[in-house]
């Protein structure tokens, strides 16, 4: 039974420390839009998404009015365009086209962001994969909401290296279509090894082949929370320390399943996964990194701070998975640059790096996330960038991700502007050494041997 302590102690949460739901996606199958020409294909997909997602920005609007806690976005995610449209899509106009239409539809039912123009391709692309990833310049740097990701390897088949190869040329190219915004195409755009069905959050979401027709995944969020929590144990052990967050990221995880449920019975959707990552934002107070900071390093990068992110990622799990149902999607902690003020501090002082992120990335929920590079990196580096960051994912089982944006135009110590929730980010270097040789291989990384357990 709930009481008044409980209910203070929420309130003061939402009001004070920025607890939110950052998220409501409704994930919706489109592989029944199938058809045989892109013009009957798009009028399918935009008829189903506009029918099936209606409600939804209403419908998260009431909750938030009713229970007093924020339901910052409301989301689609479809199934992976490149699947859908491999019957009627010939040339990469074609996907244009499509992701045009899921723009318009994303636009008419209100929603902030559409993912799923996405390919999966861990082991070789198909011509349609090869399409739609040839496609994404144009289509980012001619649609407002949408958002792209592919999958370039998994622990089961390895990594597609000719696909890597590819995306980095494909990311560069992204940049140069949105250069006069800021290269801000490359903000939608991520590349995932181990990509699940079931993730909320954008960039990356899309409705996996393994989802039913339509679904309710909703992301919370409470760095903020989990920092106001470690302030009142300050210089306590680390049995008291991880004691504290699991007990927060109950707290936090309980308003996320709260939501979701709601907004499934609300719409007659069936509930899929709260996702329980701790995503911040630039608002201040709402950072990873000064949960690190309180934890003990003095800024994001310092010794020890792979370390405390391993500690806060799995306390934020073991505290999470008990209070909901089903927990899926990325569920850690997420260590975006541009979008976290305390990242952006520990750039600018020195102490946070490329190589300092990826050793992070081993221990953390996705990746390497919104970080801006020089607009003159080679394509062959942002794939060596992306290589690595697939590696970690393949070898530790784990889903790690990619997202570079190469600022047109700008150079190291130089900052861009994103807005929102994407925030600012400085130029960060980047290693100058080549890779062009392993790059220009072709084939594929093959899977690791613990990948065999059948």
């Amino acid at each position: 039974m709930i009481n008044i302590s409980e209910v203070i102690e929420t309130n003061q949460m939402i009001e004070r420390e920025n607890l939110d739901v950052r998220t409501i996606t409704m994930g919706i199958s489109l592989l029944d839009c199938a058809a045989p020409d892109v013009e009957t294909l798009a009028a399918n997909i935009y008829d189903k998404i506009c029918l099936r997602a209606r409600d939804l920005v209403p419908t998260g609007e009431a909750i938030a009015r009713e229970y007093g806690v924020p339901v910052i976005n409301k989301r689609i995610s479809v199934t992976p365009i490149s699947l859908v449209g491999g019957s009627a899509c010939r040339t990469p106009e074609d996907y244009v086209l499509l992701a045009q239409t899921l723009d318009r539809a994303a636009h008419e039912v209100g929603v902030n962001f559409i993912g799923g123009f996405s390919a999966l391709v861990s082991k070789a692309m198909t011509p349609a994969d090869e399409l739609l990833i040839r496609s994404i310049p144009q289509a980012l740097a001619t649609t407002e909401l949408v958002c792209s990701s592919v999958n370039l390897g998994s622990t089961r088949t390895g990594i597609d290296m000719d696909a890597v190869r590819l995306m980095g040329e494909t990311v560069l190219a992204t940049a140069r279509a949105t250069a006069d915004r800021g290269s801000i195409g490359c903000a939608k755009l991520v590349v995932f090894c181990n990509a699940p069905d079931d993730n909320p959050f954008m960039a990356g979401a899309f409705h996996g082949v393994t989802e039913g027709d339509c679904v309710i995944n909703v992301g919370v969020s409470g760095p903020g929370v989990v920092k106001h929590a470690l302030e009142a144990v300050r210089g306590e052990s680390f049995e008291v320390l991880c004691e504290t967050i699991k007990k927060t990221a109950f707290k936090v995880t309980r308003v996320g399943q709260l939501v979701a449920r709601e907004a499934s019975q609300r719409l007659g959707v069936p509930f899929g996964v709260v996702d329980l990552s701790l995503a911040p934002t630039p608002a201040i107070g709402d950072s990873v990194a000064d949960i690190l900071h309180e934890i003990g390093v003095e800024h994001a990068g310092a010794p020890g701070t792979t370390a405390a992110l391993a500690l806060l990622n799995d306390q934020v799990k073991k505290g999470g998975i008990m209070a909901s149902s089903y927990v899926g999607g990325l569920s850690g902690a997420f260590i975006p640059v541009s979008e976290d003020q305390g990242m952006i501090d520990a750039v600018n002082a020195g102490a946070l790096t490329i190589e300092k992120l990826e050793a992070m990335t081993c221990v953390c929920s996705v990746g390497l996330d919104m970080i801006a590079i020089p607009g003159d990196t080679p394509a062959s580096s942002i794939s060596g960038i992306i290589a690595d960051e697939m590696a970690i994912g393949m070898i530790n089982q784990k889903t790690t991700a990619v997202r570079l944006i190469p600022v047109i135009g700008k150079g190291v110590g130089e900052t861009v502007e994103f807005g929102g929730l994407l925030g600012h980010a400085p130029i960060m270097a980047v290693n100058p050494f080549s890779c062009d040789a392993l790059i220009a291989r072709t084939g594929r990384i093959p899977a690791p041997v613990h990948s065999f357990k059948n």
